[in-house]
Order: structure tokens, then C-alpha cells, then sequence
């Protein structure tokens, strides 16, 4: 097989197969997606939500209408600049400062504390019925025999 060892070299990409291309932009360590507005896309990152996607965006000065795929250099090292030095606490720090929250409360022994270790719902609601997300799959107890 000579034959198959000599493929024909090919200049342009396939019919249907588009030239790579950046898909997504990195802002604080996580690929926000291209296609979208900017203030939803910024809701990607853990700890932006609604409110600071929209103060973000004001504060940059960047179309709250513009997709993140039509930015220009400027508005994306504004948008990164605000997001990592506007005093938004998120990502990695937004999770260690929850997770510390509730190691204190676990230490603390307080009820909350201990709801937290038991697996169980934190915040009053009741246990009689219901409450499977924190108690998982039913475990079936047999009934009382007469």
C-alpha cells in the first residue's frame, strides 16, 4: 500500500466543518460563553448573579446589548478588571468563605451546626414528611408487627 500512505493534503477545512475559533472568554478563571448578552454571560462565574452582572456592566460602560463575541479588546480587559478588583467576592473565595460558615457552626456545636453534620434541613422546615433532598433515597423501615 503506497497508495495509502500518500493522502491528499487538504488547504481549506471540510464542507460543514467551520476554522477553529475561540469559543468562550476568560474572565476570573472560568469560560463565559460567546454568544450571549454580556450581563448574562457574566452570571457564568459563581457569586455574580442578576444585580452585579448589571452593576458590572454599568460600571464598565460596555452595550448591556452587546454579545461578548462582538467586544472589542478594551471592553474585555474593563469587564475583566471590574469583575477581579471590584470587591466581588467569587469563585474560590466565595466557596471557601460558605464552607468555613458552616465548619464554624459544625465546631460550634450549635443546631445549625449540627443539622448540617446530620444531613439534615437546616432551616426549621419539617422532617416527618418530605425533606428528601437532604435525606436522599427513602430508606424503607419495616412496620410494627400486631
Amino acid at each position: 500500500g503506497a497508495r495509502a500512505l500518500a493522502a491528499p493534503a487538504r488547504a481549506a477545512p471540510r464542507a460543514g466543518r467551520r476554522a477553529l475559533e475561540c469559543v468562550a472568554l476568560r474572565v476570573a478563571g472560568v469560560e463565559i460563553p460567546n454568544n450571549k448578552k454580556v450581563p448574562f454571560s457574566l452570571r457564568y462565574i459563581y457569586g455574580i448573579g442578576p444585580t452585579a452582572a448589571d452593576k458590572i456592566v454599568g460600571n464598565t460602560g460596555v452595550d448591556p446589548e452587546a454579545r461578548v463575541k462582538d467586544l472589542t479588546e478594551d471592553e474585555v480587559t474593563a469587564i475583566r478588571g471590574e469583575v477581579e478588583s471590584g470587591g466581588y467576592l467569587i469563585e474560590g473565595d466565595l466557596r471557601r468563605f460558605n464552607s468555613m460558615n458552616i465548619k464554624r457552626l459544625q465546631e460550634n456545636g450549635s443546631y445549625r451546626g449540627r443539622r448540617h453534620i446530620m444531613g439534615l434541613p437546616v432551616r426549621g422546615q419539617k422532617t416527618k414528611t418530605n425533606a428528601r433532598t437532604r435525606k436522599g433515597k427513602k430508606k424503607t423501615v419495616a412496620g410494627k408487627k400486631k
